[in-house]
C-alpha cells in the first residue's frame, strides 16, 4: 500500500477514563514541522509544554520516522493528561497500523505502543473507607 495515496485515517485509543480519536492526514508540503491539533489547540499548548508528554505521543510516529509526513488531529475527552497522552499514543499507534499492516506493525508490536492498558481505578466497596482501606479494629 502507498502512503501517500491515503486520505484519512480515524482511529480510537483509550486509557483509564480517557478516550482520544486520532485523524492522521498526509502532508502536502513535507517541509513544515510536524503538527499536533488536540481539541482544537497545539499540543505544546494543550499538555502546558510538558516535554514528556509531548515526546511520548511523537513516539510512534518518530520510531517509524514520519515525524513530518502526518498532520494529526485529535479529539480527547475524559481523565486527566496522563491518560489522555496514553490513549492519542494508542490511537496513533493503531492508525499507523491501518496504514501499512505488514511491516509498521511488528515495529509498533514490538515497541508495546499496540497494547492496551486496561488497569482503571477500583470501585469503592460499602462499608469501607476506599477501594481496600478499612477503619482499624480496636481490640476493646
Amino acid at each position: 500500500m502507498n502512503i501517500t495515496n491515503q486520505t484519512k485515517i480515524f482511529s480510537v485509543g483509550r486509557r483509564k477514563t480517557s478516550i482520544a480519536t486520532t485523524v492522521l492526514i498526509p502532508k502536502v508540503n513535507m517541509e513544515i514541522k510536524s503538527s499536533f491539533k488536540i481539541n482544537g489547540r497545539l499540543a505544546d499548548e494543550y499538555f502546558q509544554y510538558n516535554f514528556n508528554y509531548l515526546n511520548t505521543i511523537e513516539d510512534p510516529l518518530r520510531k517509524l520516522e514520519l515525524l513530518n509526513h502526518y498532520e494529526v488531529v485529535v479529539s480527547v475527552k475524559g481523565g486527566g493528561l496522563t491518560g489522555q497522552v496514553d490513549a492519542i499514543k494508542l490511537a496513533l499507534a493503531r492508525s499507523l497500523c491501518k496504514l501499512d499492516k505488514e511491516n509498521f506493525r511488528t515495529i509498533l508490536k514490538s515497541k508495546g505502543f499496540l497494547s492496551r492498558n486496561a488497569r482503571i481505578k477500583e470501585r469503592r466497596k460499602y462499608g469501607l473507607k476506599k477501594a481496600r482501606k478499612a477503619s482499624q479494629s480496636s481490640k476493646r
